[in-house]
């Protein structure tokens, strides 16, 4: 008794390895579609632009974990397809149900491979592609388009010091991984607009609730005309700016390319409007969310894969029906991402918003497994 419930066993690892093959196929070809358009901007970066070979190449390869895990789920939702129609146009399904075998437990090896793969796509969001991403924008900035992250320079200002004057910060670059600011000049300016303080640093680096600056060369600018020089290891200095408000610009404030500790700490900031916090906070449950739609395609896909292919199909048929579902998930959870932004209401109505394509689908699809198990 106890080896027959032994985990996983002979049927389990045929149907995982049926399983195998379409996914592979899926995640290299829808990966492929998405990627052309990238192809042919990076070859106009070269003719065009002449940007240099190896650096468009680099860029163009930091791009891909993002795609990757955007494709995952279609490619889950394909493999699971192509899977269970082969295994149904060759009546194993058939063959299995006639020996006790009931439909739930032939697909559960799929279901959890497809909740392994879900794990795998959140856990690559979160980790690989910021990452991947803030070397992509380096890459395209410094590298390619010559300038830097933010076209050429950006500076910070704080306005009412003690006295009347100004602060200015000026940057070449922001290292988003390592909240790192790349050359930096800050002027301290006096009520009557003289500066006061000139501090020159390689890199200064996020310490809260300040910034911590490195071998900085100091400027002192007396009341009566002279100059004292100074070199320091350690200042540290408020800027005015925190990471998460620099990240939101290095991100031009698209939200879907920060990852949730990202949007997190902006959230926490108090930075945002009524309204930008709701946006926030549902782009924020819905990044947790979107991995799990290789579950739920999964799911999905089960019984419509074992539906009779009239005329025959394969791969094709099973490539335009995984397109056709992943438009209306997609569909779907954009209106609701939409709705619910615009509700008022904090976290729950954010997590609505966020997995209610996901809870609608998954019912869908176990109704659908329920009234195919019984046949």
């Amino acid at each position: 008794m106890s080896t027959s419930r032994t985990f996983p066993t002979i049927l389990d690892r045929y149907i995982v390895a049926e399983l195998v093959g379409p996914f592979n196929f899926g995640l290299s070809a829808f990966t492929l579609i998405i990627a052309a358009t990238n192809i042919l901007a990076i070859s106009r970066l070269v003719s065009e632009e002449h940007a240099p070979l190896g650096a468009s190449v680099a860029y163009f390869f930091w791009q891909l974990p993002e795609i990757v895990v955007t494709v995952m789920p279609m490619a889950m939702l394909l493999g699971t397809l192509l899977a269970m129609q082969r295994l149904s146009g060759d009546s194993e399904i058939t063959a299995l149900k006639a020996g006790g075998i009931g439909l739930v437990r032939t697909v559960t090896p799929v279901l959890i491979v497809a909740f392994c793969v879900s794990l795998v796509a959140l856990i690559l969001q979160e980790g690989l592609v910021p990452y991947a991403n803030d070397r992509a924008v380096y890459l395209r900035e410094q590298a390619i388009r010559r300038v830097g992250p933010y076209g050429g320079g950006s500076q910070t200002v704080i306005t009412g010091l003690p006295g009347g004057g100004e602060q200015v910060t000026y940057f070449r670059g922001y290292d988003a991984p390592t909240q790192t600011l790349l050359h930096v000049t800050i002027i301290t300016y006096a009520p009557d607009k003289q500066p006061q303080l000139i501090v020159i640093s390689d890199q200064g680096e996020f310490e809260a609730p300040s910034w911590t600056f490195q071998n900085a060369r100091l400027y002192r600018f007396e009341p009566d005309g002279s100059t004292e020089y100074s070199q320091q290891p350690v200042v540290r200095i408020d800027i005015g700016e925190r990471p998460s408000e620099l990240q939101q610009r290095a991100t031009d404030n698209n939200r879907e390319t920060m990852s949730r500790s990202q949007i997190r700490e902006i959230i926490d900031s108090g930075q945002l409007s009524p309204e930008e916090t709701r946006a926030y906070q549902t782009t924020y449950e819905g990044k947790l969310a979107r991995p799990f739609a290789s579950f739920v395609f999964a799911l999905i896909a089960i019984p419509f894969g074992m539906r009779p292919a009239r005329g025959g199909g394969g791969a094709g048929l099973g490539f335009g029906l995984a397109v056709a579902i992943a438009f209306v998930y997609f569909v779907v959870a954009s209106v609701f991402s939409a709705v619910f932004t615009g509700l008022p209401g904090g976290y729950a109505v954010s997590t609505v918003g966020a997995w209610a394509p996901n809870a609608i689908f998954v019912a869908i699809g176990a109704a659908l497994l329920r009234r195919a198990a019984r046949y």
